[in-house]
C-alpha cells in the first residue's frame, strides 16, 4: 500500500470557517476532492430550511414551525452526486437554493435557535457517517466540530471579497457598483460577528489563511499543504 493510499484511508475531519463572500464553498469542495473526502455545505442546509418555510407559508420568525418542517423533511445529502445533491422529502431542492426569495429568507431563518439546533445535530450525524469530511460554515470549528482534526479560517479583505462578488455578478450579465457591494459585505460582517445565535467565530486553534490576492488554485494548494502538515504533525 502506498503512503498516499494509506493516508486516504485515515479518518479526517476538516472545518473551514470564514466571512461571507470569501469563497468557502468553492474551495471546500475542491479541497475535499483532493483529499478524497466528502464535502458538507452547511450553508445549503440553512437555505433549504428557508426554502421549506417559504413553500409551507410559515412565519420565517417562527422557530418551532421551521424546525418542525426540517424534521419532517428528512433533509439529507446524496454524496454519490458531484457536487452532492441536497434532498428534502426525497426530492432534490438544490435548484431552489439560490433563488432570490430564498436568499432573502435565509438570514432570519438561520438566526433561529430551534433551526440551528436541528441542523447542528444533523451536521454531526452526517459527519459520523463519513470517514473523511470537509465541512464549511461560520461556526464549524468552534461550535459544531470542536474536535476537528484540522481547523482553517479562510479570510480576505472586504475589498477583495467585493471584487470577487462583482466579477461573479458581471459574468451573469448584471451591472454592479463595487463600492455598494463592499458596503453590503461590511454590513454582513458586522451582523454575522455580533448576532446572538450562530455568530461567525474564528476558532483559537484554527490556521488562518488570508486569500487576498491569491488565485483559486493557489488557495487550494495552500489549504492542502495546511492539512498535510497538520496530519504529519499528528503522526510524529
Amino acid at each position: 500500500m502506498t503512503a498516499a493510499s494509506s493516508e486516504a484511508r485515515q479518518p479526517l475531519l476538516v472545518t473551514i470557517d470564514g466571512p461571507a463572500g470569501v469563497g468557502k464553498s468553492s474551495v471546500a469542495r475542491a479541497l475535499a476532492k483532493r483529499l478524497g473526502a466528502a464535502f458538507l455545505d452547511t450553508g445549503a442546509m440553512y437555505r433549504a430550511a428557508a426554502a421549506l418555510a417559504l413553500e409551507a407559508g410559515v412565519d420565517l420568525n417562527d422557530g418551532d414551525a421551521v424546525a418542525r418542517l426540517l424534521q419532517e423533511a428528512d433533509l439529507r445529502f446524496d454524496f454519490a452526486k458531484d457536487p452532492p445533491e441536497l434532498l428534502a422529502h426525497g426530492r432534490s431542492v438544490t435548484h431552489r437554493l439560490r433563488d432570490p426569495d430564498v436568499s432573502q429568507a435565509v438570514s432570519p431563518v438561520s438566526a433561529l435557535p430551534q433551526v440551528r439546533q436541528v441542523l447542528v445535530a444533523l451536521q454531526r450525524k452526517i459527519a459520523s457517517q463519513q470517514r473523511r469530511l470537509v465541512s464549511e460554515g461560520r461556526d464549524q470549528g468552534s461550535i459544531v466540530f470542536p474536535q476537528a482534526d484540522v481547523k482553517i479560517y479562510l479570510d480576505a479583505t472586504a475589498a477583495e471579497r467585493a471584487r470577487r462578488r462583482a466579477a461573479q455578478l458581471r459574468s451573469a450579465g448584471r451591472d454592479v457598483d463595487v463600492e455598494a457591494v463592499e458596503a453590503a459585505i461590511r454590513q454582513r460582517d458586522q451582523r454575522d460577528t455580533t448576532r446572538p445565535v450562530g455568530p461567525l467565530i474564528k476558532p483559537p486553534d484554527a490556521v488562518v489563511l488570508d486569500t487576498t490576492g491569491l488565485r483559486f488554485e493557489e488557495t487550494i494548494d495552500q489549504l492542502e499543504a495546511i492539512v498535510r502538515r497538520q496530519q504529519a504533525g499528528r503522526r510524529t
